[in-house]
C-alpha cells in the first residue's frame, strides 16, 4: 500500500507517521506470514512429513492456543507500561518459530515451530495499539489502527506471491519470514514515540471487564471456530479438488488483498453501528465458506468465496473489537484483548474438531459445518444495554483513544505522548 493511499485513509493527519506502514508490516509478518502461513503451506508440509488431516488440525489448534496465552501475557505487559517489550516479544517469537519451521526435520519439530511462530501475533496486537496511541494524533488514530490491522491481508498476499514465484521452497520461504519479522519489528520500534519514563496506566473502574463481555465473547468464540476451516484447511481443500498449486497460491493472494478492504471496518461501524455490522460481516463469512464447500474445484466460485472471506473476516474482527470496547468503556483495551482471545480460542477448538471431523467425513463436509457455526455466530447481536447499541450513526464514541488491532475508539482516556 503506497503512502498516497495511506494518506487518503487518514485525511485529518498532516502526514502519515512512519509507524503506520511499520505497524502494518509487523502485523503482516506476525499474522499473515508466521501465523496464517501454516495453512498456506500445509500441502507442502503434508508432502514433506507424514502428517494426517487430524494431525494438521491439532498443530493449528496448538498454535491458536499459544496465541491466546501470549495475548493474555501481552495485556499484562501493556498495563504495566511495557508495550515496547511486548513488541519485541512479538517479532522475536515470530522469527524464532519461523526459523524452527525452516529447519524442521520431523513433523514434531514442525509443530513446535508453528506453535512458537503463531504465538508472536498475540504479543503484536496490544503492543501496536499502545504504539499507535503514543505516536498518531488522536483525531487520526482510529483510521490508523484500521490501516495497521490490514497488515494481515498484506502478509497473506506476500506469502501467496512467494508460493507462486518459488514453489517447493518452503524452507527458504520460512527463513525469509523470520528475517522479515525482525526487520519489521525494528522499524516499528524506531518509528514509535514511546512515552518517556515507566508509565503505568491507571486502572479504570469496575475491575476486569470479562463479566460484562459474555455476549461478544461467546459470539467471538463461535465465529472463530467456523473461520478456522479456511485458515487451516482452505488451500488443502482447493488442492484436493484438483486446482494446481500455482492457482491456489494466486487465490490465497486474492484472499489477502480482499483483507486490505476489510481494514476499513471502522467506517462501517461508524455508519451503521455494531448491531448491523456484526451480522453482515459474519454472515458474509458464512456464505463464503459454504460456497467453498459447494464448489472447491471451480476457479470462479473459489475466487469469489476467498475474496468475500478475506474482506469479511478482517471486517468482523474489527467490528468485534468495537463491540467489546463499547461494552466495557472504562477498560476498552482489556475488553479488546478479551474478545480477541475469545476469537482465537474458538479457532483453536475449531481447528482441532474440524480436523478430526475431516478425517472421518472429508474436508468439504467440515466446511459445511463451519458455515453453520458462522451462521449461528451471526445471530448474536448486542443487547440494548450494550455500549455498541448506543454508538451514534456516523460518529465515534468519545473520548477517543486506542483500540486493539482495528480502528475503533478507546474511551478509557489513557494519557499518550501525543496528547496536549
Amino acid at each position: 500500500m503506497s503512502k498516497r493511499s495511506l494518506q487518503s485513509l487518514l485525511p485529518h493527519a498532516p502526514a502519515v507517521p512512519l509507524l503506520v506502514p511499520a505497524g502494518l508490516s509487523v502485523i503482516g509478518a506476525t499474522y499473515g506470514l508466521a501465523r496464517y502461513g501454516y495453512g498456506l503451506y500445509l500441502p507442502e508440509f503434508r508432502s514433506a512429513f507424514p502428517l494426517s488431516t487430524t494431525g494438521a488440525g491439532g498443530i493449528a489448534s496448538g498454535s491458536f492456543v499459544a496465541y491466546c496465552l501470549t495475548a493474555a501475557l501481552a495485556g499484562r505487559l501493556v498495563v504495566r507500561g511495557r508495550a515496547r517489550r511486548a513488541l519485541w516479544l512479538a517479532g522475536g517469537s515470530a522469527a524464532l518459530g519461523s526459523a524452527v519451521v525452516a529447519t524442521a526435520w520431523s513433523w514434531q519439530v514442525l509443530a513446535v515451530g508453528a506453535l512458537v511462530a503463531g504465538s508472536g501475533a498475540g504479543f503484536a496486537t496490544p503492543a501496536l495499539v499502545e504504539a499507535v496511541a503514543a505516536t498518531v494524533p488522536a483525531e487520526a488514530e482510529p483510521r490508523a489502527q484500521g490501516v495497521v490491522n490490514s497488515g494481515t491481508g498484506a502478509g497473506i498476499v506476500l506469502g501467496g506471491l512467494v508460493v507462486l514465484a518459488a514453489p517447493g521452497t518452503w524452507r527458504e520461504a520460512w527463513a525469509g519470514f523470520a528475517v522479515v519479522a525482525l526487520l519489521a519489528t525494528w522499524w516499528a520500534d524506531r518509528s514509535t514515540a514511546w512515552p518517556s519514563g515507566h508509565h503505568r496506566p491507571a486502572p479504570g473502574p469496575g475491575g476486569s471487564p470479562v463479566r460484562t463481555l459474555r455476549r461478544p465473547l461467546a459470539a467471538a468464540a463461535v465465529a472463530g471456530a467456523g473461520s478456522a476451516s479456511v485458515w487451516t484447511f482452505g488451500r488443502d481443500l482447493l488442492t484436493d479438488a484438483g486446482l494446481p498449486s500455482a492457482v491456489t497460491g494466486l487465490l490465497w493472494c486474492l484472499l489477502g488483498a480482499a483483507g486490505l478492504v476489510g481494514g476499513l471496518s471502522g467506517h462501517l461501524v461508524d455508519r451503521v453501528g455494531v448491531r448491523v455490522a456484526w451480522p453482515v460481516s459474519v454472515g458474509l463469512c458464512a456464505a463464503a465458506v459454504l460456497l467453498l464447500a459447494a464448489a472447491p474445484g471451480s476457479l470462479p466460485a473459489s475466487a469469489v468465496a476467498l475474496a468475500c472471506f478475506g474482506a469479511a473476516f478482517v471486517a468482523l474482527s474489527g467490528v468485534l473489537i468495537a463491540w467489546g470496547a463499547d461494552t466495557a468503556p472504562h477498560a476498552a483495551g482489556q475488553a479488546a484483548a478479551v474478545v480477541f482471545i475469545g476469537l482465537t480460542a474458538g479457532q483453536a477448538i475449531g481447528a482441532g474438531v474440524l480436523g478430526a471431523l475431516a478425517g472421518v467425513t472429508g474436508v468439504p463436509v467440515t466446511f459445511v459445518v463451519a458455515a453453520g457455526l458462522l451462521a449461528v455466530a451471526a445471530t448474536a447481536t448486542c443487547s440494548r444495554g450494550d455500549g455498541a447499541a448506543r454508538r451514534p450513526r456516523g460518529g465515534r464514541a468519545a473520548p477517543p483513544g486506542p483500540v486493539l488491532e482495528v480502528g475503533m475508539a478507546d474511551p478509557s482516556g489513557r494519557p499518550r505522548a501525543s496528547d496536549p
